[in-house]
């Protein structure tokens, strides 16, 4: 029995030309590479799957992106500056730092749903990638989360309700744990009762996240 979600975003995107496409060529390309990694659980494509899945000319890769890796990059550009600018969003609500954590929490859970290979193919372009490059992608990504993240435990703190924790660890803490799960296909393949990925698991891992992490960062009441 195979591995799968009822999400929409694990839907492959239909060939260029057909009716229900509605989309360019460098959109399908990405879209379908973005689907076609969440439904194996890998943050890498083929290109031979990429053009069968796509219905598009692998050498449209080459004109639009370089390369491979280019098509990769582009992938975790699009996901992770919508990322960026949502915590971005988030801190500059006029909401209770605990409220604040709980959407972020929320997010992190759906982003790791929609596509849970974006937090490993950045870590691993990163490590891959020629210094500059990898350093543009640090810069871009993932300083701006921990100086998010630092600027959210602070406010936390400055308001009583946040033990004084180390930022880093915090968001290792948060990250890590989203990230296991929600690329963990084999264990619930073989492991569990369900080898479903669907929403109402999913909103079952985002209320115990939800319990386990906000509640050993808050100040305890009382």
């Amino acid at each position: 029995m195979s591995f799968e979600s009822t999400d929409r975003a694990d839907r492959l995107p239909e060939a260029e030309g057909s009716p229900a496409s509605g989309v360019d060529a460098r959109t399908q390309l990405l879209d379908t590479a973005s689907a076609i990694m969440r439904r194996g659980d890998i943050d890498d494509v083929s290109l031979s799957e990429l053009s069968r899945r796509s219905g598009l000319n692998s050498a449209l890769v080459k004109y639009y992106f370089g390369n491979k890796a280019g098509l990769l990059r582009a992938l975790i550009d699009r996901e992770w500056s919508v990322r960026v600018q949502a915590m971005e969003v988030l801190l500059a609500r006029d909401y209770d730092p605990e409220t604040k954590l709980r959407i972020h929490m929320a997010q992190v859970v759906e982003n790791f749903f929609r596509t849970p290979y974006t937090h490993r193919l950045l870590l691993r372009l990163i490590r891959d990638s020629v210094p500059a490059e990898a350093q543009r992608l640090a810069d871009s990504y993932l300083k701006p989360m921990f100086a998010a993240y630092e600027a959210l435990i602070g406010q936390g703190v400055a308001a009583g309700v946040f033990r004084p924790v180390d930022p880093q660890l915090f968001y290792f803490t948060v990250i890590g744990a989203a990230d296991r799960f929600f690329t963990a296909q084999l264990v619930l393949r073989y492991c569990s009762a369900t080898n479903v990925l669907d929403e109402a698991l999913r909103d079952r891992y985002r209320a115990h996240l939800d319990e386990f992490v906000v509640a050993g960062i808050l100040v305890p009441r009382g």
